[in-house]
C-alpha cells in the first residue's frame, strides 16, 4: 500500500462537497421542520419557481441530482399537489413539471426564510470575498462540466 494520500482538509472536491452539504443542512433545517420538505423537494422547487416548466431530464442537468433522486422528489411534491405535470408534446414518454397554485404559495413563503439563512451564512464574508467565492465557484463548474480532456475556458 503507498503512503499517497489526500489530506482531505486540502483536497476541494470533499471541500466542497462538506461545505455544500453544510450549508444546503442549515439551510434546509428551518424549511425542513416547517413545510416538511427536505433538500431535493426544496431544490426542484427553487428551479421550477424561476417559472419555467421543465421535463425531470431537465431537473437532473441543472440540480445536478441523480435521476432516482429526481424522480423520487417529483413524486413527492405531486402527491403534495406542489406541482403538476403535463404532457410532453414532442416525447409522449415526458413531462413538463411545474409548481401548481399551491407550489407557488409554498415557493413564496419559504423565499424569505432561505434568503435570510443564506444572509446570515453569508454574513462572515465581506462583499468582496462573496464576489471572489461566486466567481470562483463559477469558474470552477466550467472547468468540472468539460469532459474527455477538454480545456476550461480561463
Amino acid at each position: 500500500m503507498s503512503d499517497i494520500r489526500l489530506n482531505l482538509e486540502n483536497f476541494l472536491p470533499f471541500k466542497l462537497a462538506t461545505t455544500s452539504g453544510a450549508v444546503s443542512g442549515r439551510i434546509a433545517e428551518e424549511y425542513q421542520q416547517r413545510f416538511g420538505l427536505r433538500i431535493p423537494e426544496w431544490r426542484l422547487m427553487a428551479v421550477l419557481g424561476e417559472g419555467q416548466a421543465l421535463t425531470q431530464r431537465q431537473l437532473v442537468e441543472i440540480t445536478r441530482l441523480d435521476k432516482v433522486t429526481v424522480n423520487r422528489a417529483v413524486k413527492v411534491l405531486d402527491e403534495r399537489k406542489l406541482v403538476q405535470r403535463q404532457a410532453h408534446a414532442v416525447d409522449g414518454r415526458s413531462h413538463h413539471v411545474m409548481l401548481s397554485a399551491a407550489g407557488v404559495a409554498l415557493y413564496h413563503e419559504i423565499v424569505p426564510i432561505a434568503l435570510a439563512a443564506e444572509a446570515r451564512i453569508e454574513g462572515s464574508l465581506t462583499r468582496d470575498e462573496r464576489a471572489s467565492l461566486m466567481a470562483i465557484l463559477a469558474k470552477l463548474l466550467v472547468a468540472a462540466s468539460h469532459h474527455d480532456g477538454e480545456e476550461a475556458a480561463n
